[in-house]
C-alpha cells in the first residue's frame, strides 16, 4: 500500500490560528473556508479515512521480522550458565515475536564478555536483530574505570531471566567446608575469565575486604572450562552462580558453599551458608560491598544497541515477557533445573541508572577493592 501521509495538510486551523501538522502538504486557511470552522470537520473526516488506510505500526514491524534471523550473542563459551539460559530462550523466543523470526545463539567469548558488548556498538546491525547477553560484573568494572569504554545505561535493556544468586564455594575433595576453614588456609586458588567478571568481583571482595588468602587464576574462556579445572584439581574452588551449578555436584555434595552474595537463600542451599553483608564489620564495608554487588540483581541480562528503534525494542520486550508465561518454556526450564526470577527491561534500566548515581567517594573505594 502506498504511503498516504503526504495527503495530510501541513497546516490546519483552529479558530483563527493555524498550526503545523508535520506534513509536507500545504493547506491554507483560505482553502478551508471562512473562519476555518466549516472546513475543520472535513479535515477531521479526511484524517480519519487516511488513518484507517495507513498500515498499522505493528503490521509494519511484523513485515520487518518475517523471514529474518535474530542472533543472541553470548559473551562466554558454550556450556556455561549464560550460554545455557540463552539457548533456552532461543528455543522459544521467536514464537512470540511478530513475523516469527528464526533465533540462533552465537558465542563470542573474550574480556569477561566485553567483546560481545562492544560488538553491539561496533559492527553489529542496529535494527533489532542482534541481542547480547553479558556478565553484569562489567557494570561495576566500567563504573570504576578511569576511562570506561562503554556506559551500560546507554544500552536498551530487553530484560533478564534471573536475579543472580552468587556464591563462592570449595571443591569437596579439598576438605574445606566453611568460610572459616578457607580463611585458615595459606592459599585458596579459584578461577575467573578476566577482570570485570562477576566471579572476579566476588573474589576481589574476599581478597580485599575480608583479607581472605584467595588467589584468582584468570584466562578461562567460561565456566565450563573452570569446572573441568576443578575436577582435575587445578583449582580448589570458585565463585559462580548457584543456578549454574551442575546438578550432580549438588546432589552428590561435590562442592561446599562458603559464602553467598545474595540476600535470598535458595531452598536447596544450607541455612548455614553466611550472607556477605552479615560478615561485614563496618557501615563502610557494607556500603562498598553493596556497590560491588548490585549488578548481580541483573543476573542474566539481554541488551540491544541504543540505536535500535524504540518500537522494535518494545516488541522484543513484549515477546520476552510472553516467553516467561509460555508453558513450553517453563517446562524447558524445569527440565534443566534452571531457576527463573526475571526483571523487565524497564526495571533493569532503572537499576542500571541507579548504579551510576553512586557517590564518587564510594566508587573510589570500590575501585580500590577491584585492584
Amino acid at each position: 500500500m502506498s504511503d498516504l501521509s503526504p495527503l495530510i495538510p501541513a497546516k490546519a486551523v483552529r479558530g483563527d490560528k493555524a498550526f503545523d501538522t508535520g506534513s509536507p502538504l500545504e493547506f491554507t486557511p483560505a482553502l478551508i473556508g471562512a473562519g476555518g470552522r466549516a472546513g475543520i470537520g472535513s479535515i477531521l473526516i479526511a484524517l480519519l479515512v487516511i488513518a484507517a488506510l495507513l498500515p498499522s505500526r505493528a503490521a509494519a514491524q511484523e513485515q520487518f521480522y518475517a523471514g529474518k534471523t535474530i542472533s543472541l550473542v553470548v559473551g562466554y563459551s558454550a556450556g556455561g550458565g549464560y550460554d545455557t539460559y540463552a539457548r533456552m530462550l532461543a528455543r522459544h523466543y521467536g514464537r512470540h515475536i511478530p513475523g516469527n523470526p528464526n533465533v540462533i545463539v552465537q558465542n563470542m567469548p573474550g574480556a569477561a564478555s566485553m567483546t560481545a558488548v562492544r560488538y553491539l556498538d561496533a559492527t553489529a546491525p542496529k535494527d533489532g536483530t542482534v541481542i547480547t547477553t553479558f556478565d553484569p560484573g562489567l557494570i561495576t568494572q566500567m563504573l570504576t574505570a578511569d576511562k570506561p569504554v562503554v556506559r551500560f545505561s546507554d544500552f536498551q535493556w530487553i530484560g533478564t531471566l534471573l536475579r543472580d544468586i552468587r556464591i563462592c564455594y570449595a571443591w569437596g575433595a579439598t576438605g574445606i567446608k566453611t568460610f572459616g576453614d578457607m580463611m585458615k588456609r595459606k592459599e585458596f586458588t579459584i578461577g575467573t575469565t578476566a577482570k570485570g567478571s562477576n566471579a572476579y568481583v566476588n573474589g576481589a571482595i574476599l581478597r580485599n575486604v575480608f583479607k581472605a588468602p584467595v588467589r584468582q587464576i584468570s584466562g578461562y574462556p567460561g565456566s565450563s572450562e573452570q569446572r573441568l579445572a576443578l575436577e582435575r584439581g587445578e583449582l580448589e574452588g570458585n565463585c559462580a552462580s548457584w543456578t549454574a551449578m551442575p546438578q550432580d555436584w549438588l546432589v552428590n555434595n561435590k562442592i561446599n558453599p562458603l559464602l553467598r552474595f545474595s540476600a535470598t537463600r535458595p531452598v536447596d542451599m544450607s541455612p548455614h551458608v553466611p550472607y556477605v553483608l552479615d560478615l561485614a564489620t563496618s557501615p563502610e564495608q557494607k556500603a562498598v560491598i553493596d556497590v560491588l554487588n548490585s549488578p548481580g540483581e541483573l543476573g542474566r541480562p539481554f541488551i540491544v544497541a541504543k540505536q535500535v528503534p524504540r518500537d522494535r525494542v518494545a516488541i522484543l520486550r513484549n515477546a520476552f515477557q510472553a516467553v516467561l508465561k509460555d508453558e513450553a518454556f517453563l517446562a524447558d526450564a524445569k527440565k534443566q533445573s534452571l531457576l527463573l526470577d526475571p526483571v523487565t527491561g524497564e526495571e533493569a534500566e532503572k537499576v542500571t541508572a541507579q548504579i551510576y548515581t553512586a557517590p564518587s567517594d564510594l566508587i573510589r573505594k570500590a575501585k580500590e577493592v577491584l585492584e
